[in-house]
Parts: structure tokens; sequence; C-alpha cells
């Protein structure tokens, strides 16, 4: 028997909520939603603009083309050193979460392009994560980013259920399960035409 529509949002709810509080243990004392390193979840999760990025050939991709996955979008370069210092930590988080359809988009700023990309990960160590670009900052400016790191998670169809704004530590416990939890949260199925 399907649940009802406010039966699943009540449900959803009550899911992120135990997980938020989770997420903010694990991210004690640094204060309430909106603030740097602090997540900003949005119930029920809002839609996003349409934006393009590139792979490592150039090719062009959206949102639209990983439906189905949550993705953990962050917009990053390597001359930024809070960016810097969260990739391996996305990288294990990708590591950790793609068995249940979580795809990290790690959106490089850098002019530089993929050879620049590839040079970073290598010295890294950062094996899981492709290499996406938006070396114009089109998507940044899409999406409204203040500043870099900014990380979204996109639900499975396409809208944005958390912003981090700033760097956070994606591999700590409470992130994970929230990230998790958004994963595994019943969203209702868009309404098919009759």
């Amino acid at each position: 028997m399907a649940r009802s529509g406010t039966a699943m949002v009540a449900g959803r709810r009550a899911l992120l909520a135990g997980a938020v509080t989770s997420a903010m243990s694990t991210l004690s004392g640094q204060g309430r939603a909106a603030r740097p390193g602090v997540p900003e979840l949005f119930e029920p999760p809002r839609p996003l603009p349409e934006f393009v990025f590139t792979d490592a050939a150039g090719r062009a991709h959206g949102v639209a083309d990983f439906r189905g996955q949550v993705l953990v979008i962050n917009l990053w370069a390597t001359w930024c050193p809070p960016c810097v210092a969260e990739m391996p930590r996305l990288d294990r988080l990708q590591a950790m979460l793609a068995g249940i359809g979580v795809r990290v988009l790690a959106l490089s700023q850098d002019r530089g392009g993929a050879p620049v990309v590839a040079r970073f990960y290598e010295q890294t160590g950062v094996k899981q994560l492709g290499i996406w670009l938006d070396p114009r900052g089109a998507a940044a400016r899409t999406l409204g980013a203040r500043g870099l790191p900014t990380t979204l998670v996109v639900t499975r169809d396409g809208r944005e259920a958390m912003r981090l704004v700033g760097e956070a530590e994606w591999d700590a416990p409470g992130m994970v399960r929230l990230i998790r939890a958004i994963a595994e949260a019943p969203y209702p199925e868009p309404a098919q035409p009759s």
C-alpha cells in the first residue's frame, strides 16, 4: 500500500531531522545553518536552475545526466586552500557512498582545465573523483555560490536538498549519515500525466 504524500513528507522530515542533529553534533561549535561550514537544509528540496559543466574530454553535462543518483556537487579550485583541504575527504566520501548511488561531482573552477585537475589528483592521491570542469564559473554563478568551496547535495530527482558554504569534514560519521539520509529519504514520484 502506497504511503500518502503527507506521510512521506513527515517521514522524510523525521529522517532528516535525526541526521541533521547527528551532523550538527559532529560539527559542534560552528553555529546554525547558513553559516560557513554548517549545512543548510531545504525541506522540501528546492528546484535547481539548469547549468552546464564539462568532463575532462570537454563534453557538456548537466544534472539531468545523473538522474537517479544523489549528487554532491562541490565547487572548488586548486588555488583555494580550504578546497584543497577537503578534496581527500570528498574522495573518501565517494568511496563510502558510491554503493548507494551517491556521486561526488567536484566542479573545478581552475582556468587551466583538466591537466591542472589531473595533476592535483595525482599529487594528492585523489582516486575516486572524476574530472569535472567549470573554468569560466558559469555553474558557480548560476547556483549563486558566494565563495569556494560551496557544496550542494542534490536529490535523485534533481532538487537541492542541502547547501554548505566553506570547508567541511565530508567523511566524518555525522556528515556521512546526513548524506545517507538524503539518499534514502522517500521522495514522492513525480505525477504522471493522465
